[in-house]
């Protein structure tokens, strides 16, 4: 059965470039993140290239979408997409000058006259390679330690069991690997286990992750790994300073809510206090005959106010 499906399919592409068809050509290599990438529509029979034009696949909306020279400026402006479609007599060419992961393939040609037997070429996937910077942190000690990973110094009492993690986003898994400097032994993990340190395994340590595919694709991360003597404060490691900083933005957060509630209390107290205002008991009668009224000529029993 097999044998039959592979023969007809056979049949299908000998036909089908007998009758002629659209071509996409792109790169042959390995394809690195910020590339320059260009994609070029041909015809093996004469065909009128003004009516043919390149479509690209969206993975979010599934289906395909035309890239027109009219809709350059879009693509540019509002998805970051630098592009250039340049058509010329026998050929229509895409230029793609910082290929990102999000705008790899499937690409492929269309023709718009639709009495052609093949009007559309093959897709065309262009896998994009990237790898992103390395992070590093230890793992055991709480979240905080992914937080504060930005720290070169790691630095540990003496006699503690370190376990540090290192990680990235590739387009493929990477081989990681930890070395010492100045030691010729090679860990191939992300993970570096120490148990029960002591103070000669202070130093230097790198982590690399190579990517798979693509040998150049390569990052490392350095950290200092510093063992303290057994009579040093708890402060002085990394655990103790983040204990310490977490503590201190905990207290000021603690005392600025504090702050905002006893200004708002004293607020509705001294509202409270006051009471509210009648205008009616502020009013006094004025009589003409009173010392209080004014001058007039002519005479009123009736009150003023």
């Amino acid at each position: 059965m097999k044998g039959h499906v592979v023969l007809a399919t056979l049949a299908l592409v000998s036909f089908h470039w007998a009758n002629g068809a659209l071509i996409l050509k792109g790169p042959q290599g390995p394809v690195l993140e910020g590339d320059l990438v260009t994609l070029e529509c041909l015809s093996d029979v004469e065909l009128n290239m003004s009516q043919v034009h390149i479509e690209k696949f969206s993975k979010r909306m599934q289906k395909w979408y035309r890239l027109e020279m009219n809709e350059m400026w879009l693509y540019r402006r509002c998805f970051s997409y630098d592009v250039d479609l340049t058509r010329e007599q026998d050929r229509l060419v895409l230029t793609i000058f910082s290929i990102q992961s999000w705008t790899d393939g499937p690409y492929r040609c269309v023709s718009d006259n639709s009495s052609d037997l093949y009007n559309s070429s093959l897709p065309l996937s262009i896998p994009v390679h990237y790898m992103r910077d390395l992070s590093v942190y230890r793992e055991g000690v709480g979240s905080y330690s992914r937080y504060f990973s930005s720290l070169q110094d790691l630095r540990v009492p003496l006699g503690d069991d370190v376990e540090v993690e290192c990680s990235t986003s590739a387009s493929e898994t990477p081989q990681y690997s930890w070395s010492k400097e100045g030691e010729d032994w090679v860990e191939l993990s992300n993970k570096l286990k120490l148990k029960k340190v002591r103070l000669e395994d202070s130093g230097k340590y790198t982590c690399t992750a190579q990517h798979p595919s693509v040998p150049v694709l390569t990052k490392t991360r350095t950290i200092n790994l510093t063992v303290l003597p057994a009579d040093a404060p708890w402060y002085d490691s990394t655990q103790g300073r983040i204990v310490l900083m977490t503590s201190a933005a905990g207290a000021g957060l603690l005392l600025l809510i504090m702050s905002v509630s006893i200004c708002l209390c004293r607020r509705s107290s001294e509202r409270k206090s006051k009471g509210p205002i009648d205008d009616r008991s502020s009013k006094k009668p004025i009589y003409t005959a009173s010392t209080e009224s004014l001058p007039s000529t002519v005479g009123d029993t009736q009150p003023l106010v």
